[in-house]
């Protein structure tokens, strides 16, 4: 799905080294989204509310190993 993401304030995990390679999340209006930080002008996925909590609960409860 596609959003403006112009006023998204992007950030990433404090567990992330000073290196790029990370990902980077932004809270918008419908959802979250996605971005590579090494790419930040390039393509980034967003996921509805909905999708991104159900997400964040698997991680939270161990679901992907």
């Amino acid at each position: 799905m596609k959003h403006d993401q112009t006023p998204a304030l992007w950030r990433k995990s404090t567990f992330s080294n000073s290196q790029a390679a990370c990902v980077e999340v932004a809270g918008l209006p419908c959802g979250h989204a996605v971005r590579d930080s090494k790419d930040p002008d390039g393509p980034s996925l967003s996921f509805p509310a909905a999708a991104w909590s159900a997400f964040t609960a698997g991680v939270r409860a161990d679901e992907f190993h």
